[in-house]
């Protein structure tokens, strides 16, 4: 973290117990007084140390990369925007959660010979095994599985609260809004998209913004022989992840979707290429038109098809 004006890295002492404050907290404090905040990711910076791992070494190679014209910067987060993006994290918490609890029933009601495929749709099935209708599971074990679907009907519901407050944040968004004209794309990623992702002013085009999300092979390239390899997987994972399902959403139902019809660029894909290679690349184009739409302010038209 520096200031503009010198260059200088803005150092400071702090307890222990408040090393671990986040370094955003702290560039909203620091830009109080007037400093011109700029956070700078560690992977930039790491090229300039010399040798060793130290303080100085380390303040050293933060002001030698902040002098570099084409540095990039990461923008502090406002509290706001922090705020708006917690329904998010805790979201993803509640669904990992939910997912432990199914595979933690799913696991002990094999040991009485139930066998329930996986999926949380059948997390129904197993709530009703453990209520009453495996007359078999022992009073013991049915006691202590109890917890777990309580556990379970608990984390469901929660669920569905914090998705009814995404829904009404997507209405009251503008740019949430004109995102759900995509198709793919509705009101949790649409959401998601308008709070978590830098402003589009930030990026020069398309293919930035989704290199930034991880969805651009990477490159090893060398001697004029362009080598592509797997997806970067660098950048926000949970926008990542998210458009990915929103294009396997596309796939799935593209009998519905026009963008999908025979002759166009999605259904050649899906005739010479992986399924899960496609997917990457309809979340590469997705990317690249959610970039155009927020950089444009326009909504999506569908592209005409050729006769």
């Amino acid at each position: 973290m520096s200031s503009s004006p010198s260059c200088r890295p803005v150092l400071w002492q702090w307890r222990p117990a408040a090393a671990r404050i986040s370094l955003r907290f702290r560039g909203r404090e620091l830009a109080r007084p007037g400093h011109d905040i700029r956070l700078i990711p560690p992977a930039y910076v790491k090229p300039f140390i010399k040798r060793q791992k130290n303080d100085a070494a380390d303040a050293e190679a933060i002001c030698e990369a902040a002098q570099r014209p084409n540095m990039r910067f990461v923008p502090v987060k406002s509290e706001e925007t922090q705020g708006a993006a917690s329904v998010f994290r805790v979201r993803e918490l509640l669904i990992r959660q939910r997912t432990q609890a199914i595979n933690a029933l799913r696991g002990h009601l094999t040991e009485y010979g139930q066998v329930v495929p996986q999926s949380a749709t059948n997390a129904r099935r197993l709530i009703a095994l453990v209520a009453d209708e495996y007359p078999e599971l022992p009073a013991t074990a049915r006691a202590s599985l109890k917890v777990l679907t309580a556990t379970l009907a608990q984390l469901d519901d929660q669920i569905e609260t914090l998705d009814a407050e995404i829904t009404r944040r997507a209405k009251e968004n503008d740019v949430a809004r004109r995102l759900m004209t995509i198709p793919g794309i509705g009101p949790l990623i649409a959401t998601a998209i308008a709070t978590l992702a830098p402003p589009p002013e930030m990026f020069r085009k398309g293919r930035d913004f989704a290199a930034w999300l991880g969805l651009t092979p990477r490159q090893h390239s060398t001697g004029g022989k362009q080598r592509l390899g797997a997806t970067t997987k660098m950048g926000e994972r949970s926008l990542r992840r998210l458009l990915i399902i929103g294009a396997n959403n596309v796939i799935i139902k593209r009998h519905c979707h026009a963008s999908a019809r025979p002759g166009t660029w999605l259904a050649r894909m899906l005739e010479r290429k992986p399924p899960m290679l496609v997917r990457v690349a309809l979340a590469n184009k997705m990317a690249r038109i959610v970039w155009a739409l927020m950089k444009g302010g326009e909504i999506y038209r569908a592209p005409a098809m050729a006769v």
